[in-house]
């Protein structure tokens, strides 16, 4: 099996879609299928690979982390024909995408696609709700062509079913459970950003409206007086509200930027609650992240975060946007020690269900369902 990727985004950049296409192509990879990743080349050269082609691009005014790439159609249609994919795979809908479809369409190649962002959502919190009409009008249009339009949530799913959508897989994330544990030295990261306080609660994540970063700080200055004393906030992660956010801040909270890897793992693991109010995930792997480090997560009962969270279990299910909903779950749990261990315990557990490569197993069988369609449509007899 050959498979080409059209997307807008891709490692190493910061954000789900690429790590998930990063991590997917790796396990292709080391399952010896070829693969050829068509992607915006970054400001970064950190990560090269003979099986990605970059191009020259520049960040998406609306979303930095993604990027408008200027690809040349000649190279893409010579590599491509090169390659000759038994299938390729759509993953964004800006100018690489639209490459897909259209090579898709003119070589008779299987399409299918994933939808990882609820752009809709974004256009609320940038003040562009008068483009929402339009912008269903071109993303029914784009996915109208996929054989199949892998999505990353029930939620996510449901949604677009009432926008027209069809022929819908759900396409869940895992873990790395092994990189995501409870066991890092707590003490070590304490020391390491100077925390002295008690408890220690943690956001991970960009810093954008998206991410409804106004509830946090909400969140940060409506705690009790007695309790606040004894918090130490990490917030991990970066984007255009940093600046605005770490003047506005209280005292108590610590600005890590963008961390990864082990560095990420550490402070999840040493970290009392994770609190995310984003009410636009489609799923939200630091969600999946926080529970497999054993930290219960206080989480807005909204988009894809509310499947993997089970209130009052692994955590706590707030109404988005409501400051005080989250506070007194935050205060709540803090009081209650067993319960916030067995909590730990339970999302722990939970996360050791989701396995990564039993959900791409399951990924490369739709694939080879879409593929045999399309022979059999291009031999049958008229």
């Amino acid at each position: 099996m050959k498979i080409a990727f059209f997307t807008d985004t891709f490692y190493p950049d910061i954000n789900g879609v690429a790590r998930t296409l990063k991590r997917f192509t790796d396990y292709l990879e080391n399952r010896n299928l070829d693969v050829k990743v068509f992607a915006p080349g970054g400001d970064s050269n950190e990560y090269v690979s003979n099986h990605i082609h970059y191009f020259k691009s520049l960040p998406f005014f609306l979303y930095p982390e993604c990027r408008m790439a200027f690809p040349s159609p000649a190279s893409i249609r010579e590599e491509l024909l090169s390659f000759a994919p038994d299938l390729i795979h759509v993953a964004t809908p800006f100018n690489l995408g639209l490459y897909g479809v259209y090579y898709a369409n003119k070589f008779n190649i299987p399409l299918v696609g994933s939808y990882h962002t609820n752009f809709d959502h974004y256009l609320q919190f940038y003040d562009l709700q008068v483009l929402t009409k339009y912008l269903w009008k071109y993303m029914n249009w784009f996915h109208r062509p996929f054989k199949k339009l892998f999505v990353p949530s029930l939620d996510t799913l449901d949604k677009l079913k009432r926008h027209g959508f069809t022929n819908m897989e759900i396409w869940p994330r895992g873990v790395d459970a092994d990189l995501f544990h409870p066991h890092y030295d707590k003490s070590a990261v304490r020391k390491k950003y100077q925390i002295t306080k008690k408890y220690v609660l943690l956001y991970v994540g960009r810093l954008a409206p998206e991410k409804d970063i106004k509830t946090l700080l909400d969140i940060a200055e409506s705690m009790p007086a007695y309790l606040a004393d004894n918090i130490q906030w990490i917030i991990a992660g970066d984007g255009p509200l940093r600046q605005q956010l770490q003047n506005e801040a209280p005292e108590n909270m610590t600005f890590t930027g963008y961390l990864k890897g082990e560095q990420l793992a550490e402070v999840y693991s040493a970290a009392d609650l994770f609190i995310f109010p984003s009410p636009t995930e489609t799923f939200g792997n630091v969600v999946l992240e926080s529970l497999a480090s054993g930290t219960p997560v206080i989480c807005a009962n909204a988009g894809g975060v509310k499947h993997i969270v089970q209130d009052n279990r692994t955590g706590y299910l707030c109404e988005a946007g409501n400051g005080q909903d989250f506070t007194s779950s935050i205060v709540n749990l803090i009081r209650n020690k067993n319960l916030r261990r067995q909590m730990g315990t339970e999302g722990r557990n939970y996360a050791l269900s989701q396995k990564w490569d039993a959900i791409f197993e399951s990924l490369l069988w739709h694939y080879s369902l879409a593929i045999q369609e399309a022979r059999e449509k291009r031999y049958q007899v008229p």
